[in-house]
Formats: C-alpha cells, structure tokens, sequence
C-alpha cells in the first residue's frame, strides 16, 4: 500500500512540478520525476526539521537554566 500512495503522490507532486516549471514529459517521466522529489524533499526537511529540532533544544536548555538562575537567585538570598 505504501508504494501504491507513493507512486500517486509522485504523480501528483510531478504533474504539478512540470507544469510548473513548463516542462513537458511523458507519463512515466513525470511520475519518476514526482517520486524522486519526494525523496528528495522528504530527506531535505527531514534534516532541516532535525536540525531545527536540536537548535530548538539547545535554546530552550538556555532559556530553561536562565530562568533556574533567576529563580535561585530570587529566592535563595544569594546575589
């Protein structure tokens, strides 16, 4: 089932893709073009999505021992 919605989301996101670009190819083509963007893509945002995901982390571990600090310092008595 996964490679059936596959091959049509390929040829969806292809036919839309050589349309766009005003490319005009035959079926086959266009659906290989569809599938092959879509890995392609799906790799892409997947590693910018991990790599917005750590960066994320990072600056709510920050924000996190910042607001620690704050709550330390406020109500320990310490400077």
């Amino acid at each position: 089932m996964p490679v059936i919605f596959l091959i049509i989301i390929g040829a969806a996101a292809g036919f839309l893709a050589t349309r766009i670009m005003d490319l005009h190819t035959d079926v086959p083509t266009t659906i290989a073009i569809g599938v092959a963007g879509a890995l392609i893509g799906g790799l892409l945002l997947r590693f910018i999505a991990m790599i917005g995901g750590l960066a994320f982390g990072f600056v709510g571990a920050v924000l996190g021992a910042i607001l620690l600090i704050w709550l330390w310092q406020r109500y320990s008595g310490r400077s």
